[in-house]
C-alpha cells in the first residue's frame, strides 16, 4: 500500500477513535488473558466508527472552472447521541476487537463507513451496474491512475455530492445502467462551471448545437447545459437516442456521446467494409473517444470494488440534497440567497445556469435551494411582492446615447431594457425616462456570475509579463496568438473562453509572455500591448513591395516585422499578401 493512502488510512482511524472519545462512549473491558494478574484488566477497547460526509462548504472549496481543485474532501464524524442500547448493537457487522491503526486497511474503513450509513448512495449506484466488465488494456491503464489517485476521488465525491442523488434517481427511474451517472466524472470531474475548449460546458460538457438540440436554453441571462436538472434530463434523453440508433450498445452510444453519431456510424461502416467486427473495441475512433468509454469503465470498477484497488469512498447519503422552488418570477440572486439564509456561492453553484445577478426575466422561473433551506426560502419568498425581488432605477437619456451604450452601462441587454419600457424598434429620445433593473449588491458580489468568474481566471497571477490586448475588427484568437507567439488554446484559457469563441472590437484580452523564454528558433516576440496611440493594422503587400519599404514607410523594424509575421520571413514578398503591423499612430506621416 503506498506511504499516502498509509497516512490516510492512519489520520481516519485516530480521528475515529478521538470522536468517540469526545462523545463520551461507553468502552466494553477486555479481560487481559493472564494469569500473573488476574484482578487487573486490560485499557478499555474502542470499536472505531465509520466515517461520513456531512453536508460539506462545497460552494467554498472549488477553483473556477479547474481542471482539478486543490482542496482535499473532508471527512467528519457525527455527534453519537447516547442511547439505551450498546453502541455495539447498532454496528453489530463490526468487530468488538479493535484494529490496530497500523494494521488498518481500506477494506476494514470502507466496511465501516458502509456500517455507520446503511442507506449509502454509492451502494445504491454499485447495485446497478449492468456495463460488460472489460480487462482491454485501455481499461487497465485507466484503472490504475484512478488507484493512484485518492485525492482526485476525493476531490470529484465532494463536488459530486450535491447532484449526485439527482442523477441516480433519474438513471433509475429510466432503467438504465447506473455507470451513466458516474459519467460527469469522465466529463466535468463533476465541476458545474467546466468548460472545455470545444466550448463543452457543465457538468455533462454540452455543446451548444446539441445542447439546443435537447431543449436546452442559451442566452445572455442563462445557460441550460449548466442546469443541473434540465441537463441530467437532456444528457439522458441523447445516450437513450444514441443507445435506440446503436441498437442496444451502450458502449458505442457512450463513444458517440463523446465524439458524435456520424463518427461512430462512419467508423462502424468502414469495419464492415474491412469484414472486421465492429464493437467499441475494434473500431478506429478519436483517441479521445477511445479513452473515454474505458475511462468511465476504470472509474466503475472503483466505485464496484474501491477496497481491492486500495481507495476510500466518502459515504455519501441516500437522500436529496435540493429542492426545486418556484419563483414565479425574476429574482436577483443575492435577494434570493438572503431569503433561503444561505451564502450566495452555495445559491450560484446549485443554480449554475444563471450568467448574471439575477434570474432570466424570461424563466425559467424557479431554484434549486437546499433541502434544509427550501421550507424558510418559500415562507420568505411568499411574503416579498414581485416587484421588489428585482431592484430598479431611473436613467434620463442623454443626447447621442443608444440603448446598446444604456444596456452596457447597467450591464444588462437592450432587449430587457425595450421589454420593460415597451420601446418598439430602436428610436429613443434624449430627455426621456428609462426604467432599468439593476443588481442589489456590487458586481464583485456576484462571484459566480459569469463575468466575474471569467474575471477571477483573467487576474489570476502566472509567470512571466501581462499584456493587454484590446480587439480590433477582423481579430481571431488564432491571430492574436500566432502574433504574441503563444498557443491558440492557452490563449483562450487565459482568458475564460474557447478557441472558437468570437471575439467583439473593444474587447481586452490577457496575454502572459515569458521575459527570457524564446521559442527554439524563433526570434522574441515584442508585439505591444494594444492602447490609443499604438494600433494594430492589417496591411495587404503591393507589388514592389520589400520588408525593407514597408518597414519605413510605418517606421518599425525589419526585426519587428518578420516577429509579427512569421510567413513573411523568406527572401520574397507576394503582392495580395496580408501582413499584420502594430505601429505608432503618432508617429506617421499619412500612411494609416
Amino acid at each position: 500500500m503506498a506511504i499516502h493512502q498509509k497516512f490516510r488510512l492512519f489520520h481516519l482511524y485516530l480521528g475515529l477513535v478521538g470522536a468517540i472519545t469526545l462523545s463520551g462512549c461507553t468502552t466494553s473491558p477486555v479481560q487481559l488473558q493472564s494469569s500473573a494478574d488476574s484482578s487487573q484488566t486490560s485499557a478499555p477497547t474502542i470499536t472505531p466508527l465509520a466515517t461520513q460526509a456531512e453536508p460539506v462548504e462545497f460552494w467554498e472549496s472549488a477553483e473556477i472552472a479547474a481542471p482539478l481543485d486543490p482542496e482535499h474532501t473532508t471527512l467528519s464524524i457525527d455527534n453519537i447521541e447516547d442511547t439505551d442500547s450498546d453502541l455495539s448493537d447498532s454496528i453489530s457487522i463490526l468487530s468488538n476487537t479493535p484494529i490496530a491503526a497500523e494494521h488498518l486497511t481500506t477494506h476494514d474503513l470502507n466496511q465501516q463507513l458502509a456500517a455507520q450509513r446503511p442507506d449509502d448512495l454509492w451502494q445504491r449506484i454499485r447495485a446497478g451496474f449492468s456495463l460488460p466488465l472489460s480487462e482491454h488494456k485501455r481499461t487497465v491503464s485507466e484503472r490504475r491512475w484512478y488507484a493512484r489517485h485518492q485525492e482526485y476521488i476525493d476531490r470529484t465525491s465532494e463536488r459530486a455530492q450535491p447532484y449526485l442523488h439527482y442523477i441516480v434517481e433519474e438513471a433509475a427511474r429510466r432503467n438504465i445502467p447506473m455507470e451513466l451517472a458516474l459519467l460527469p466524472i469522465v466529463e466535468s470531474a463533476f465541476q458545474p462551471f467546466a468548460y472545455s475548449h470545444g466550448r463543452a460546458s457543465g457538468i455533462w460538457q454540452f455543446i451548444p448545437g446539441t445542447g439546443r438540440m435537447y431543449g436546452l436554453k442559451q442566452n445572455w441571462w442563462y445557460d441550460g447545459r449548466r442546469d443541473i436538472t434540465a441537463s441530467t434530463h437532456a444528457a439522458f434523453d441523447y445516450l437513450e437516442s444514441l443507445n435506440k440508433r446503436f441498437k442496444g450498445d451502450w458502449l458505442l452510444a457512450l463513444a458517440a456521446y463523446n465524439s458524435g453519431g456520424g463518427t461512430v456510424s462512419k467508423a462502424i461502416r468502414k469495419n464492415k467494409r474491412l469484414g472486421k467486427p465492429t464493437d467499441f473495441w475494434s473500431l478506429k475512433l478519436p483517441r479521445e473517444t477511445r479513452a473515454y468509454v474505458p475511462k468511465l469503465l476504470a472509474i466503475r470498477d472503483i466505485v464496484a470494488n474501491p477496497e481491492q484497488h486500495n481507495i476510500i469512498m466518502t459515504s455519501l447519503a441516500d437522500e436529496p440534497y435540493f429542492e426545486k422552488v418556484a419563483t414565479d418570477s425574476q429574482i436577483d440572486l443575492a435577494k434570493a440567497a438572503e431569503l433561503a439564509e444561505m451564502p450566495l456561492k452555495q445559491l450560484y453553484r446549485l443554480n449554475p445556469a444563471f450568467n448574471r445577478w439575477a434570474t432570466d426575466p424570461d424563466g425559467p422561473h424557479h431554484l434549486l435551494i437546499p433541502l434544509d433551506k427550501s421550507l424558510q426560502f418559500k415562507q420568505n419568498l411568499a411574503n416579498l411582492p414581485k416587484n421588489d425581488r428585482v431592484e430598479w432605477t431611473r436613467h434620463r437619456i442623454r443626447d447621442g446615447e443608444t440603448l446598446g451604450h444604456i444596456a452596457k452601462r447597467y450591464k444588462t441587454t437592450v432587449a430587457v431594457i425595450k421589454d420593460v419600457n415597451k420601446v418598439k424598434g430602436h428610436m429613443i429620445r434624449a430627455g426621456k425616462n428609462l426604467i432599468i433593473p439593476v443588481a442589489a449588491k456590487s458586481p464583485s458580489s456576484y462571484s459566480l456570475s459569469s463575468t466575474q468568474r471569467a474575471q477571477s481566471i483573467k487576474n489570476k497571477p502566472k509567470k512571466g509579463i501581462k499584456l493587454t490586448y484590446k480587439v480590433q475588427r477582423g481579430d481571431t484568437l488564432w491571430d492574436i496568438s500566432r502574433a504574441h507567439n503563444v498557443g491558440v488554446r492557452q490563449l483562450a484559457r487565459w482568458n475564460a473562453m474557447a478557441p472558437r469563441d468570437t471575439l467583439r472590437p473593444g474587447q481586452k484580452l490577457v496575454i502572459w509572455q515569458s521575459s527570457t523564454k524564446t521559442a527554439k528558433g524563433k526570434r522574441p516576440n515584442i508585439t505591444p500591448a494594444l492602447n490609443d496611440v499604438t494600433q494594430r493594422i492589417r496591411y495587404t503587400v503591393r507589388r514592389g513591395d520589400s520588408l525593407s519599404r514597408i518597414s519605413q514607410r510605418f517606421n518599425v523594424s525589419i526585426n519587428k516585422l518578420k516577429s509579427w509575421n512569421p510567413k513573411a520571413r523568406g527572401k520574397y514578398l507576394q503582392p495580395g499578401q496580408r501582413l499584420t503591423l502594430f505601429v505608432d499612430i503618432t508617429n506617421q506621416s499619412g500612411n494609416i
